[in-house]
C-alpha cells in the first residue's frame, strides 16, 4: 500500500486524497475502543477482528481511533483485513512545557512501534484543540502543534498528518473539520444550512464551531474531510445522549439524509461518522455497548454506498 499526500507536491492533486495513485474517498468512523467490562482493553483478541467486520458490515472502510492509541493486535488485524486506521494520541489535560515534553516523547515512540503497520494512513496528534486550549492565539501552542507535525514528517514521509483535527489547524496535510449542526428531523431550516454550508470552503467556516485555522494557518488545498458528525442516539433510554435524537424507527432515514448531504458536497473527499459503538452514557454508537448491531448493517452500508461515487 503506498500512502501518497501529494496535494501538498502538485496543483494537479490539490484537493483530493490518492491511495495507491487513485483517487479514494474515505468512510470511517470513530472508534473509542471501549468494551463496557474491559474499559480501553479489548476482552479478546477475536474481539478486535470482530470490531473490524462489522465496521465493514456497516460499509465503512476505516476507522478514525479517538483519543487512544490502540494495541498492536488491533492494527494487525486492520492490516489483514484491510482496513484503513487513522493512529491518534490521547490528549493531556492542560498545556506546559512539560507535558508537551513528555507528549512528543511518547508519541515518537508511537511511529517507532508502528511505522510498520500498512493500515494506518494517518498520523494524528490533538484533537479539538484538547490540552492546547489557546492554540488559536498562543504562539507557543502554536509551534507545538506544528513541532508535532514535523517530527512525525521526519520519522514518516510516506503518511499524510493532522497537528489538530476538528478546527484551529496549524500545519496539516488534511483539512479536517468537525460539524454536528446537521439538525434533526424536526428543524428543516437547520437541516437546508447544514447542507448548504457542506458546499464550499467558506461555508464549512460557518458551521464549525471554532476557526478552521489558527491565526498564522491558512487553507492550502488539502482534501477535506468531515471527520466527526452524526452521533444520532436512539430516544428510548433515559439518561443516555447523542448529538441528535430519534425514535429506532426513524434512524434509518435521519442517517440517509446527513450521509446524503456530506456526499452532495463537491468538497468534501471523505468522512467520519461519530461512532462505532456506544460508549458509557454516549449511546450514539451503530454498535451496542456489548458491540452487536442496532440496525440492519446491509441498510447502513446501502446508504454509505450513496457517497464516494
Amino acid at each position: 500500500m503506498r500512502h501518497l499526500f501529494l496535494s501538498q507536491f502538485s496543483e494537479k492533486y490539490k484537493g483530493n486524497y490518492y491511495l495507491n495513485n487513485k483517487p479514494y474517498y474515505q468512510k470511517l468512523v470513530l472508534d473509542q475502543g471501549y468494551w463496557k467490562d474491559s474499559l480501553i482493553t479489548a476482552p479478546s483478541d477475536e474481539a478486535y477482528r470482530d470490531d473490524i467486520i462489522k465496521a465493514k458490515e456497516l460499509g465503512f472502510n476505516g476507522c478514525r481511533k479517538h483519543e487512544k492509541v490502540e494495541d498492536p493486535r488491533f492494527l494487525y488485524w486492520a492490516d489483514r483485513l484491510g482496513f484503513l486506521v487513522w493512529e491518534a494520541m490521547a490528549s493531556f489535560w492542560m498545556y506546559s512545557s512539560e507535558g508537551a515534553a513528555s507528549f512528543m516523547k511518547e508519541w515518537s515512540d508511537v511511529i517507532q512501534r508502528d511505522y510498520n503497520h500498512p493500515s494506518i494512513i494517518v498520523w494524528g496528534m490533538l484533537n479539538e484543540s484538547w490540552g492546547v486550549p489557546t492554540i488559536r492565539t498562543d504562539r507557543r501552542q502554536r509551534a507545538f502543534s506544528k513541532a508535532l507535525y514535523h517530527l512525525a514528517h521526519s520519522m514518516d514521509d510516506t503518511r499524510l498528518v493532522i497537528s489538530n483535527d476538528g478546527w484551529e489547524m496549524t500545519e496539516t496535510d488534511i483539512c479536517a473539520f468537525h460539524a454536528y449542526c446537521h439538525g434533526d428531523k424536526t428543524n428543516k431550516r437547520q437541516q437546508e444550512e447544514f447542507a448548504d454550508a457542506l458546499k464550499s470552503l467558506d461555508g464549512l467556516e460557518e458551521i464549525v464551531e471554532k476557526p478552521l485555522f489558527a491565526e498564522d494557518g491558512v487553507y492550502q488545498g488539502q482534501p477535506i474531510l468531515l471527520t466527526e458528525f452524526g452521533g444520532i442516539s436512539i430516544s428510548d433510554s433515559a439518561g443516555e445522549w447523542g448529538y441528535t435524537s430519534v425514535n429506532k424507527e426513524e434512524f434509518i432515514e435521519e442517517f440517509r439524509r446527513i450521509i446524503e448531504a456530506v456526499a452532495d458536497s463537491p468538497v468534501i473527499c471523505g468522512y467520519c461518522y461519530t461512532q462505532l459503538t456506544d460508549v458509557e452514557q454516549e449511546a450514539n454508537g451503530l454498535l451496542t455497548q456489548e458491540h452487536n448491531h442496532k440496525f440492519s448493517p446491509d441498510k447502513i452500508r446501502e446508504i454509505q454506498n450513496i457517497a464516494g461515487r
